[in-house]
């Protein structure tokens, strides 16, 4: 997951103080010790994590834990909690008719992150457009050409203007039937002069409705002065911190734009279009801590349940009736949700055990062997299993590439959850319960 090293080195601390016998102050020093040390490793600004580990100290010491909370669950709590409070508040993203301007140096992922905002606007149910206004790099319109047609949406584009005003005005009128409008604007090595009174003519022509700062997480505590230098000049609305999943800087760059006040509105998770989360201090340490993040894996599950219809799918298993293309079903949507990587970053820790990262690229290869046999089978035998016999698992095999045990292998699996599914069904009471949860959900 995003931030590796420290999610660990916080989950060991949290798992300290679960399995202490009883919480004393020498346990309380040594857990905010290792917190320190996290910390200060993830570059976090060494006087904030001074002050946050006092904090933590001071309540931890003092403090008496609410009815219905023991001891070792209010220090988590609290440790939650302060590590939330130095990210800062939550800025809600606006879901209608809108402008945004992009700004930011050179090199920090401005431009696909352009494409990864149309994109999530998109699926949101917006009409979005893009204006390509980076008159100094070419490539630029390039790149953003091409991640609009991976996005599928529109782009304004002219190669030949060198004034970025003027295609922002131009782009604009283009795209007037569209409900949310993204400028790409140009970047530099360093905000010069000549690159504050570009955004500030951009701006006054675009007059946004928010300004985004895009910033390389790689950059750590850095990212503060260079928010700020930002802000200054052009009145930053907000921050999108991106790559947060290739350094361990993250942590650095995030508290330090907070000490701003320009809220973190988004963070990129990786390269491709559809890795942008909205950011929410309190989920993100929940994440962090290994307590997951149920709310982010629902809305997950929503958004793949807008293309398959996993609800008819789910009352048909309750019905008892359970094939191998309700298996391929189940696998497909799974994928859609992106990697199980991700998936089990948003689940607690208590539920996933503690499944390293090679067991769960190896579960992931399997569902994906398993649909690659099943992509060799015919209608009937996906929909009547038990027609496959010996020849048939000797064709499928073949089909796929695979040897005959793999097709066993998936057979074994099949009949195991066909098995699981069925003893569930038959408890009348968890049934009933199950289907009234199904009736209730929105996955439309």
């Amino acid at each position: 997951m995003v931030l590796d090293n420290l999610s660990s080195s916080l989950r060991d601390t949290l798992r300290k103080i679960a399995n202490a016998p009883h919480i004393d102050k020498d346990l309380i020093k040594e857990v905010v010790r290792d917190i320190q040390r996290a910390l200060i490793q993830a570059d976090v600004n060494v006087q904030l994590v001074v002050q946050l580990t006092r904090e933590i100290e001071r309540r931890a010491l003092t403090e008496k834990p609410p009815p219905g909370m023991n001891n070792r669950e209010h220090v988590i709590k609290i440790v939650h909690d302060e590590l939330v409070a130095i990210l800062g508040e939550t800025k809600p993203v606006r879901l209608k008719k809108q402008r945004i301007m992009l700004v930011g140096l050179y090199g920090q992922g401005k431009t696909t992150t352009a494409g990864k905002l149309s994109l999530f606007y998109s699926k949101k149910g917006l009409k979005v457009g893009l204006v390509a206004a980076d008159v100094h790099r070419p490539a630029a319109i390039d790149q953003l050409s091409q991640i609009a047609a991976q996005a599928n949406v529109p782009i304004y584009l002219d190669r030949n203007e060198k004034d970025a005003a003027k295609i922002a005005k131009r782009g604009l009128k283009e795209l007037k039937d569209r409900d949310v409008v993204i400028v790409d604007t140009a970047g530099r090595h360093a905000l010069e002069d000549d690159l504050i009174r570009e955004m500030e003519r951009v701006a006054r022509v675009v007059e946004p409705d928010e300004i985004l700062l895009v910033i390389d997480a790689a950059v750590g505590q850095q990212a503060g002065p260079q928010a700020k230098a930002f802000h200054d000049a052009v009145g930053v609305t907000g921050v999108i911190i991106t790559k947060m999943d290739g350094t361990a800087k993250g942590g650095g760059a995030l508290s330090a734009v907070q000490e701003t006040q320009a809220p973190v509105m988004f963070i990129g998770t990786g390269e491709h279009l559809d890795e942008l989360e909205t950011f929410e201090p309190a989920r993100f340490i929940s994440r962090l801590l290994g307590m997951g993040d149920l709310q982010a894996l629902l809305e997950k599950a929503q958004e793949v349940g807008k293309e398959a219809d996993l609800e008819a799918t789910a009352k048909k298993m309750l019905s008892g009736r359970f094939t191998l293309r309700d298996m391929y079903d189940q696998m497909d949507a799974m994928s859609k949700m992106g990697p199980l990587s991700k998936l089990f970053d948003m689940l607690p820790a208590s539920m996933t055990g503690r499944m390293s990262s090679d067991d769960i690229e190896s579960t992931q290869a399997r569902l994906k062997l398993f649909r690659t046999i099943m992509d060799s089978m015919t209608d009937e035998e996906l929909d009547n299993p038990q027609v496959i016999k010996s020849s048939r698992v000797k064709r499928i095999a073949h089909g796929a590439g695979v040897q005959p045990r793999d097709v066993k292998g998936l057979l074994k699996q099949y009949n195991q959850s066909k098995k699981a599914i069925k003893g569930m069904t038959s408890n009348r009471k968890m049934r009933r319960a199950l289907m009234q949860q199904m009736e209730g959900l929105d996955l439309g």
